[in-house]
């Protein structure tokens, strides 16, 4: 478990979530888009469901990172919510389950997925959204605390469009494995995301959605003609 840790440190993980039901959302198309990442430099990787992280399992050996996505009724969690799923990302291949980490309304305890976690043998990431999220995490036993969701919930949403920076700086005064995700968007934010202390950085919107890419060019070139 250690080793996986070593692997990802100091490195980068690229996300290979295309956008829901988009031309991209294919499992063929995100293995290739994961074994292109690698290709480029990826030290690891993150992969949404199960299908997909098996078709990318079978064309990579880094270390990957699995989840699943839910829209659940009666509650706000949405990554791994459920210890069925746990089980299922384990026998897909992945090495890394991440779950929500935050504390709120939710199925499952995050304890009790932690447990999960480890019960198959993977290590568990937290995706967190503010310092007591993190804190728990490392208490409840998680190996790896992201700044996934800051920004994305109730508490913390500011509509910043950067990085949370401090956050970064808090989980590495926790002392835990620090993972920044969230926002990192340029090569210039990904520096300053592991010069505030992230042992690895994750990167997928600007990396693997060229939808939204091609907005962004799209929006400068009409900002160029006003």
């Amino acid at each position: 478990m250690n080793a996986v840790l070593e692997k990802m440190r100091g490195g980068l993980a690229v996300s290979c979530q295309p956008v829901e039901d988009g031309p991209l959302d294919d499992p063929a198309i995100v293995a290739a888009l994961a074994a292109a990442a690698v290709a480029g430099g990826a030290d690891a990787l993150r992969i949404e469901g199960v299908a997909n992280l098996r078709a990318a399992r079978a064309r990579v050996d880094v270390p990957i990172i699995g989840i699943v996505k839910r829209d659940l009724a009666a509650s706000p969690v949405r990554i791994t919510p459920y210890l069925e799923d746990v089980r299922d990302l384990s026998a897909a291949g992945a090495d890394i389950i991440a779950y929500d980490g935050t504390d709120r309304t939710r199925p499952v305890a995050s304890a009790d997925l932690v447990a999960a976690i480890h019960g198959v043998g993977a290590l568990a990431m937290a995706d967190c959204s503010m310092l007591s999220d993190g804190k728990r995490a490392l208490t409840e036993g998680a190996e790896i605390i992201g700044t996934t969701l800051s920004g994305y919930t109730d508490e913390t949403a500011t509509g910043d469009p950067g990085p949370d920076l401090d956050l970064i700086r808090q989980f590495r005064a926790l002392g835990g494995f620090t993972m920044a995700e969230g926002r990192l968007n340029t090569p210039a934010l990904v520096t300053q995301a592991m010069r505030a202390g992230a042992d690895a950085v994750t990167v997928g919107t600007a990396l693997t959605r060229l939808e939204v890419m091609t907005g962004w060019f799209r929006d400068a070139v009409r900002a160029g003609k006003e």
